[in-house]
């Protein structure tokens, strides 16, 4: 037995010094564990004093041996006491979910074990008063930690079911304490913090959980995962992704040699079995220990705030029990100071007291020849422009229109439409843009909802428009009438407090709402964004977007407020970016403003110009390129930094809201930035603060997502008619308004329903919208990130994933593809994808399309987007089945799959398989061939043909050789019909 046990470790022993060595022991996992190594030191030193001293060993004789217990637990596992275990099991831990903690890098597709520690060191002090909660709670030190730790990681990930894992020593009788042997355990220990439980509850769940598993330990880990049927995964491990344990000083090792000096040193392996495990001991100085974790998923600098925020967690437990999770401080009043006051308000007053026609009335003064706006070859000077806006103003004022009097616009892009915006604000109202594009059906719920009861279009368009209360003003038909009007400027009705605007946006119940702009938020946008852009009069601006989206706030006034001249795009010519970008070379446009998505259509005709060497090519007098509108693929970016690079024209990606005034953030893109998949927004502009808080109101840590909250001067006055909405999204804002106004109306924080998180140098990166993550079969998925793999593959210029539901009720991923290469194979994109993507995150489907729908707005238009066809993500000539063992198969992958044609090389991956319907067909495979194929097979092999061959495999390991014979003659003798 000690023979045995000699071989089956691994020993060296160095010498680093005349009077010192080190001796290095490997021990396999598969036959030892912990309690083992105590055994084995326990005994060397029994053996060592022997041999010194001469005498016989007094090693006690065993009286079983690991083989007799591994008979046990064999026979065990054939009585009612497995089946009693594995029940509760099965109900514990039905339906699991993965733990999605926010991680610095991508998951890889397969698990890695690369691993590094934090130490962890809690004070005796603290260690104390820790004892003292659990004594008083009834409960176990351990289920103490454990239930912090369980805090800890929702507050980090956000879900209320989590399950832990940790092990158990599993060696309940007395016969088992002097084995050297594996008896180590793992339990899954699932607890639930939906409803926000005060910590003491969360506590007694916890313990309530822990003893029910220690009353149910015997089932062995790994033949619980194949009982509960869980698709492996091999991104992460099954069950749990975060693994506790927590020793007393009694159970270290203690190292007593004759003669010598010894000192047991820590292991050196810089490996991780899970994401994150937190190894504790007790001792005399307090807790100490180290949180392990992955480097593949991690940063140091992110365990290490972890492990302060845990430290925060105890604190607050003890001095205050019945906090409730949500309650418990995490961060650091450094932390905070950080991210409340030094990365959000500048203190610095930016002007916002005029009114959005004053301050362009001050310019015409200023520049009144010089050319202020084109279109289609006609064009205005800043004079003429003023005076046919006077008269139109003049014009409604006469037929009624007060400050904040909402009057509706309806035109074509043309001059007649920035004429009209200008007349409705001099005259005091607020404007309300209507496009002309807009079905029918939306015009009128505009107009009824904003009680419009004067409408500005032209009679091409407005008789398109469903009648009701309102009267229409054609401006065609209203030449004479306006030309006797006077030009001069009018007098002055409305402050900077009045309405400007109402701009309807989307709703996520189908109903437009109408968003309440004031002029002063207009103004103080542009004083406040003026420290980086510097615009003057000799900018050309394109009036790209339509007038209905915010964007054209940001281009109509970012050209008048300065002197440039505006370029007003005809709807035809927005939509044919060739032709854009033609107008764009001949008018000398300085400033352009883009949707990312437009932007990608300009980059792919830009390449073309200079690769033909038109007459276009190379003629761009670009300033500025900036985006905004949806998020920014930072990959998409590659092309047009290899050409003109990212300084000249500079390249500003902005992150806004039409509820707070177009834009709200500033990050200036560098080259490194080519390099992220992460989709980064920078700072908020200097009089808007930007918190990124839970869905208790409570800031998150660095790195952890959260829903973006913007507060400031910038904030709109609410939503149209919609008071529930309005409270419902605008909130109290708990760290303390930033700006003061006599109406109160900035003391607010804006709910966004977007998704962002802080990095280390106070960049927000933006991670899309809340409602737009989805779950598929337990995983949380951000569309944006395979999005932004998809489209760094060679040859693919932009892409979107969307999930479709097909006629079963089963929901895949399928990726929609804009690629430059004829020939884009979605087989070979898929292999690669699997190569750099969770299995959970590669699309099932592919559609490669000419372009992207866009909608009026320059944004993707995803209800555009077909179908996915059943065929898609198949590749290869169909190969019917060749023998019986392929039909049955076909027949399975049939039922499964809910497909008519399979052939024997179709991956079931790449015709809609994923990981749970793996399960259910090697669970048909056993009940159908009596044969226990392993998950693992269809991953590696998932061909009919491939498990065809391992079935046969299967069936010859039990096969004598008169019977071998006679199958192989079978099998030479059967035709081939494979074409290959």
């Amino acid at each position: 037995n000690k023979a045995r046990r000699i071989r089956l470790m691994r020993t060296r022993l160095l010498q680093t010094g005349d009077q010192e060595h080190v001796l290095l022991l490997t021990m396999h996992h598969i036959i030892s564990d912990g309690w083992s190594l105590g055994i084995l030191i326990d005994e060397i030193a029994e053996l060592y004093a022997a041999l010194k001293e001469g005498r016989e060993a007094n090693v006690p004789e065993l009286k079983v041996q690991y083989a007799d217990y591994a008979k046990w637990q064999r026979d065990w596992m054939d009585g009612p006491v497995y089946e009693h275990q594995l029940s509760y099991w099965r109900e514990h831990l039905q339906d699991v979910p993965v733990l999605e903690l926010p991680t610095d890098k991508p998951r890889p597709p397969v698990q890695t074990f690369h691993g590094a520690y934090e130490q962890v060191k809690i004070p005796a002090a603290l260690t104390a008063r820790l004892n003292e909660l659990s004594h008083s709670q009834g409960a176990t030190l351990f289920m103490t930690l454990l239930s912090a730790l369980y805090a800890l990681l929702q507050r980090y990930s956000g879900q209320s079911d989590i399950c832990i894992g940790t092990p158990v020593a599993n060696r309940a009788r007395e016969e088992f304490e002097r084995l050297i042997g594996c008896f180590v355990n793992t339990l899954a220990l699932r607890v639930d913090l939906q409803d926000d439980p005060r910590f003491v509850d969360l506590l007694m769940q916890v313990e309530d959980v822990t003893l029910n598993a220690y009353g149910h330990q015997d089932l062995p880990f790994e033949r619980l995962v194949d009982e509960l049927g869980i698709a492996r995964e091999k991104s992460h491990s099954p069950l749990f992704q975060v693994m506790f344990t927590l020793q007393n000083a009694s159970a270290e090792h203690e190292l007593r040699l004759p003669g010598l000096d010894l000192e047991l040193l820590p292991s050196v392996m810089q490996t991780a079995k899970f994401d994150l495990t937190l190894n504790l001991t007790e001792r005399a100085e307090g807790l100490v220990g180290e949180l392990e974790y992955n480097t593949d998923l991690f940063n140091r600098d992110t365990v290490h705030r972890m492990v302060g925020h845990f430290e925060m967690i105890l604190e607050a437990i003890v001095a205050h029990p019945h906090l409730r999770v949500s309650e418990l401080p995490l961060l650091t009043d450094k932390e905070q100071q950080l991210i409340l006051r030094e990365w959000n308000h500048v203190d610095a007053s930016y002007d916002y007291e005029d009114t959005v026609h004053g301050r362009f009335e001050k310019q015409v003064a200023a520049t009144p020849q010089a050319t202020a706006i084109t279109c289609s070859g006609q064009s205005l000077t800043y004079s003429e422009l003023n005076a046919r806006a006077n008269q139109l103003g003049a014009l409604l004022r006469a037929r009624g229109v007060k400050p904040d009097d909402l009057v509706g616009i309806s035109l074509d892009r043309s001059l007649d439409m920035v004429i009209a915006i200008l007349g409705v604000l001099k005259a005091g109202g607020a404007y309300v843009p209507i496009d002309p594009a807009n079905p029918g059906e939306r015009k009128q719920f505009i107009l009824e909802d904003a009680a419009c009861k004067l409408l500005v279009t032209h009679s091409s368009v407005g008789d398109d428009i469903p009648r009701g209360s309102y009267e229409a003003l054609y401006l065609d038909e209203l030449s004479d009438e306006l030309a006797q009007q006077p030009v001069d400027n009018l007098e002055p009705n409305a402050g900077p407090d009045n309405r400007a605007y109402v701009i309807y946006t989307s709703g996520t119940t189908g109903k437009p709402k109408g968003v309440l702009i004031p002029h002063s938020n207009v103004i103080r946008l542009f004083t406040a964004t003026d420290q980086w852009y510097g615009f003057a009069q000799d900018d050309v601006w394109t009036l790209f977007h339509s007038f209905a989206f915010d964007f054209s706030v940001w281009e109509i006034w970012g050209a008048l407020f300065y002197g440039g001249r505006v370029v007003v795009v005809p709807q035809a010519v927005a939509k044919a970016t060739e032709d854009f970008y033609k107008l764009v070379v001949e008018e000398g446009v300085t400033v352009l403003n883009q949707t990312p998505s437009a932007f990608t259509q300009f980059i792919k005709v830009d390449e073309m110009q200079c690769d033909q060497q038109t007459e276009w090519a190379n003629r761009l007098q670009l300033r500025y390129v900036i985006f905004g509108g949806e998020a920014l693929d930072f990959s998409a970016l590659h092309t047009w930094n290899e050409r003109h690079g990212l300084n000249q024209p500079q390249l500003v990606n902005m992150y806004g809201i039409t509820e707070t005034t177009v834009h709200v953030t500033y990050h200036r893109i560098t080259g490194d930035d080519l390099a992220k998949r992460a989709s980064l927004i920078g700072r908020p502009i200097p009089d808007l603060d930007v918190y990124i808080l839970d869905s208790h109101m409570n800031p998150v840590p660095v790195g952890v997502p959260g829903e973006l909250h913007v507060g400031g001067q910038g904030v709109c006055q609410g939503y149209l008619n919609r008071p529930e909405l309005t409270e419902e999204r605008f909130v109290d804002n708990p760290f303390g308004a930033t700006v003061k106004r006599d109406n109160g109306l900035y003391d607010c924080l804006y709910k966004t329903g977007d998704l962002g998180r802080y990095l280390v140098d106070g960049t927000i990166e933006y991670m899309g919208r809340i409602d737009h993550q989805v779950k598929i079969r337990g995983y949380r998925i951000e569309l944006g990130e395979i999005e932004s793999t998809v489209s760094q593959h060679p040859g693919v210029r932009e892409s979107v994933v969307q999930v479709w539901t097909d006629d079963n009720g089963d929901r895949h991923l399928v990726a929609y593809v804009v690629s430059d290469r004829a020939d884009l194979d979605p087989a070979q994109l898929k292999a690669v994808l699997r190569k750099q993507l969770p299995e959970y995150m590669v699309p099932a489907f592919y559609v490669v399309l000419d372009e992207l729908p866009l909608t009026a707005n320059g944004k993707v238009d995803k209800k555009a987007l077909p179908e996915p066809e059943a065929a898609t993500g198949t590749a290869g000539q169909y190969i019917a089945p060749r023998n019986e063992t392929e039909e049955q198969l076909v027949e399975i992958w049939q039922e499964v799959l809910n497909r008519e044609q399979i052939g024997v090389k179709d991956n079931f991956f790449d015709i809609g398989g994923h990981s749970l319907l793996a399960t259910q067909v090697v669970s048909r495979i056993r009940e159908q061939f009596n044969v226990e194929l392993a998950l693992s097979v269809l991953f590696e092999d998932p061909t009919v043909e491939g498990i065809a061959l391992h079935l046969l495999e299967a069936e010859l390991g039990g096969t004598d050789d008169d019977e071998l014979a006679a199958m192989l003659a079978e099998l030479e003798n059967e035709p081939d019909n494979d074409p290959e």
